[in-house]
């Protein structure tokens, strides 16, 4: 089965039994409302029915769980996830759900002393916090199980040929509790060949080609053994990895120990340093999306007039669109159509693609004032809206110039682990570049937001940004 479609069946699976937990839970909530909280309260015996708050609750709370769940990062890798990480993400969760559902629920009850408050928080949060553990100890041992028992595979790729790529070979294949690996064949890096590996695993290409061989045969972990005379590939060989979609896992030295670079995943694994591929916590990632899609929407529905007062002004100022559009590369490599104002005369680049200066006879006058004060990229909150943007991002560049980037600067493809943005930390900090030259100068920025990547970070980059707008410091 495709990996794709293995984790979404178990995603799937792993929410119907929290659909059913939180269900359960409510029920019996519900119960326990009726035949000790409500006693309390009305100081009688309330008749036990099921009534509409009841079936309203059945349909909405589930609902909000699976929602919570979700944003948590719940459903996603759940065949990664320790059982240990499960109990304390669980723990969180489920307290944030029950504050917020308590407050919802019961907090405006009329009740004779706060001990009812607290009978009533307690058993809320004690009865989905205990059936929820229940039911995901239960799926996560399974989980478990059919990983340590080789049920469950996963998709793996060895980069090196050497003594060290066949060393940590067989120490996988002869661990007492299977990883879960698989492993589709080897790659050699620089001449270093092992003929006892070749004897057991198949060459299947060459590590220049790893972003298509890991596509085609739906590789899903990477563990890169390189000997010492191969270390110098090593930076290329990782940044090629950097925008796929894998687990990584790079051999260390006694150094690398030392050190304390050495992560240990499970106690029969072999020692690995883990390159962390999670840029942002999930529930952040959740968060920049659903305040992604909130400001698009209100800027989109609150400015409609302004658009189009700036639409008839582009138009009346020079003949030829009032938008333009044209395709640049975003998430993952794939390519994507993006939407400005025109702030150029038509048939600016009739000569081919070129980079706008900052006295460009090309631009418009009212180009250049939309440019100073970044109207010009407006439409891109529709770009936000759907998907292919983000409001805070690294600068998404045409396939021309990114073919150009990559020649002097390979580890340009990190920005394709995330959205592109209307605006960033290379484009505060930098600015609009003019050549190849001043975008891989602009591309530390870049590269320093994506590997530090928070909600705050891009609050104060959205501050910023704001400055230069009302300053109209843009060019």
């Amino acid at each position: 089965m495709n990996s794709t479609r293995r984790d979404r069946n178990q995603a799937f699976l792993q929410a119907f039994t929290d659909w059913c937990a939180a269900a359960s839970a409510w029920t019996l909530y519900y119960l326990f409302r009726k035949v000790w909280l409500e006693p309390i309260r009305f100081q009688h015996a309330i008749p036990i029915e099921f009534d509409a708050n009841y079936y309203s609750g059945l349909l909405l709370i589930p609902l909000f769980w699976l929602v919570l769940y979700q944003a948590a990062g719940n459903y996603h890798e759940v065949f990664r996830k320790s059982r240990l990480g499960i109990v304390g993400n669980t723990l969180m969760v489920c307290l944030l759900g029950s504050l917020v559902l308590f407050f919802a629920i019961s907090l405006d009850d009329f009740v004779p002393s706060y001990r009812y408050y607290y009978s009533s928080f307690l058993a809320l949060f004690g009865l989905h916090t205990g059936i929820t553990f229940i039911e995901r100890a239960i799926l996560s041992t399974i989980n478990a199980r059919r990983v340590q028992t080789g049920r469950i595979q996963f998709n793996t790729l060895l980069i090196g040929a050497g003594p060290k790529a066949l060393d940590i070979y067989r120490k996988i294949k002869e661990q007492p509790v299977s990883s879960g690996n698989h492993f589709l064949g080897y790659i050699p890096v620089n001449g270093s060949f092992e003929p006892e590996l070749a004897q057991e695993l198949h060459n299947i290409g060459s590590f220049e080609n790893l972003a298509s061989i890991i596509r085609e045969r739906d590789v899903e972990e990477v563990i890169v053994a390189p000997e010492s005379n191969e270390h110098s590939y090593l930076g290329k060989i990782l940044t090629e990895l950097e925008v796929t979609n894998v687990y990584i896992k790079v051999i260390p030295d006694i150094t690398d120990i030392l050190l304390g670079s050495v992560k240990m995943s499970a106690i029969f694994g072999a020692p690995v340093i883990e390159i962390n591929r999670v840029i942002m916590p999930v529930w952040q990632r959740s968060l920049k999306r659903l305040f992604d899609i909130v400001i698009s929407l209100l800027v989109l529905g609150i400015f409609f007039p302004v658009f189009l007062v700036i639409a008839i002004i582009v138009k009346v100022g020079s003949p030829g669109p009032a938008l333009y559009s044209h395709y640049r590369i975003g998430l993952n490599g794939k390519p994507f159509r993006i939407y400005k104002f025109r702030s150029m005369y038509i048939d600016a680049e009739k000569m081919g693609p070129q980079l706008s200066s900052k006295h460009d006879s090309r631009i418009t006058p009212f180009g250049r004032f939309m440019r100073k004060t970044r109207l010009d990229e407006i439409p891109q909150f529709y770009n936000v809206l759907i998907g292919t943007m983000s409001i805070v991002g690294p600068r998404p560049e045409r396939q021309h110039y990114i073919d150009q980037i990559v020649q002097v600067a390979p580890h340009y493809r990190i920005l394709q682990k995330v959205r592109p943005g209307i605006t960033g930390w290379g484009q505060v900090k930098f600015g609009y570049a003019e050549n190849v030259t001043e975008m891989v100068e602009r591309l530390k920025y870049d590269i320093l937001y994506v590997e530090n990547m928070t909600l705050a970070l891009d609050f104060k980059i959205m501050i910023y940004t704001a400055l230069i707008v009302l300053q109209g410091r843009g060019k």
